[in-house]
C-alpha cells in the first residue's frame, strides 16, 4: 500500500507549529483545508496526556464552533492518535498563516479557561471523567508563550 501524505513528514525533525496538512477538492468546488495543530516535537518531548487532550477538545471545538468570524466554517477539531497535537479542518483554500490569529485566540481562551468543562458530564460525553482542565491549560499556555507568540516561517510550513 502507498504511504498516507501525513506518513510521509519527516517527524524527526517536525517542530511545534500550524501546518496544512493537506486540501481537500469537493465536487461543487468548495475545498477543505486540514491543519496540523502540533503542540509537541514528536519523538522529542512527552506528549499531551489524554485527560488535557480530551479536554483541549471540548474546549476548542466549543469555542471554534462559536466563533463569531470562522465558526460557520469549521468542520472539525480533534486529538490526534500520537497525542502529540490536533488536527482543524476549516472550508476554504487556506494557509497557515491564516489562522495563527485564531489559534492564539483558542489557546488564550483555553489557558484562561475556569468554568465547568462543555459537555463533560455522561449525557453528553462517552468518557467524561477523563478530563484534565489544570493540565489543559498549562499545555495551552505553553503552546501559546512558546510558539504561536513568536511564530516563525519554519513553525507554519513542513519541513523538507
Amino acid at each position: 500500500m502507498e504511504k498516507i501524505p501525513s506518513f510521509t513528514i519527516n517527524h524527526l525533525v517536525l517542530q511545534r507549529g500550524i501546518y496544512v496538512s493537506r486540501k481537500d477538492y469537493l465536487p461543487n468546488g468548495d475545498v477543505v483545508t486540514t491543519f496540523d495543530i502540533r503542540m509537541k516535537e514528536p519523538n522529542r518531548e512527552p506528549v499531551i496526556g489524554q485527560a488535557a487532550l480530551h479536554t483541549i477538545e471540548h474546549l476548542a471545538a466549543t469555542f471554534l464552533r462559536n466563533h463569531a468570524q470562522w465558526g460557520n466554517k469549521i468542520v472539525f477539531w480533534g486529538p490526534m492518535g500520537c497525542c502529540t497535537g490536533n488536527y482543524l479542518l476549516i472550508q476554504g483554500d487556506l494557509e497557515s498563516k491564516d489562522i495563527v490569529g485564531l489559534m492564539r485566540e483558542m489557546f488564550s481562551f483555553i489557558s484562561n479557561y475556569n468554568e465547568d468543562i462543555p459537555g463533560a458530564n455522561p449525557r453528553d460525553c462517552g468518557n467524561y471523567m477523563l478530563n484534565n482542565l489544570p493540565m489543559a491549560k498549562w499545555e495551552a499556555r505553553k503552546y501559546l508563550v512558546e510558539v504561536l507568540d513568536k511564530i516563525k516561517e519554519d513553525n507554519l510550513i513542513y519541513p523538507e
